[in-house]
């Protein structure tokens, strides 16, 4: 069976709450990317509860899970991915203590988590990934 990774798509201060990936030595073919913070469903979690925990652990925020907004299969990490729109609750942007921080040897070639709020209008102008659900979320800007 395959994975289940959720992820927030959270606005704050006119812009998007993403996680910067820098020096990634895991992957070939990118190790400077943005990506939406979330991370892999626990036992007994729904997808909801999932999404809140890897948003406090990545980015030290509470947030509540408004709506699914996009899903998708991912075949090169045989994964389905699950996007979810977030409403920033309370809590410091930037405090998340999740093991991406912890210093664990796992987490090596992982490189670095740097949060980041990215203007809407700057997320044309970086490489946010998956590309499919960017390309998605630009739609849905333009619409606003």
């Amino acid at each position: 069976m395959k994975r289940t990774r959720v992820a927030g798509i959270i606005p704050m201060q006119d812009g998007i709450a993403l996680m910067h990936r820098t020096e990634v030595k895991k992957r070939k073919d990118y190790q400077d990317y943005y990506t939406f913070p979330g991370g892999g469903l626990e036992e007994g979690e729904t997808e909801e509860e999932g999404t809140i925990r890897e948003i406090k652990e990545e980015l030290g925020i509470n947030v509540k899970v408004v709506k699914k907004l996009y899903e998708m299969d991912s075949e090169k990490f045989e994964q389905r991915e699950i996007f979810y729109l977030c409403e920033y609750v309370d809590g410091e942007f930037g405090t998340g203590d999740g093991p991406e921080f912890s210093g664990d040897p796992y987490y090596k070639d992982s490189g670095n988590y740097i949060p980041e709020i990215i203007s809407k209008e700057k997320i044309r102008d970086i490489l946010l990934l998956p590309l499919e659900i960017k390309e998605k979320l630009l739609e849905d800007i333009k619409k606003d």
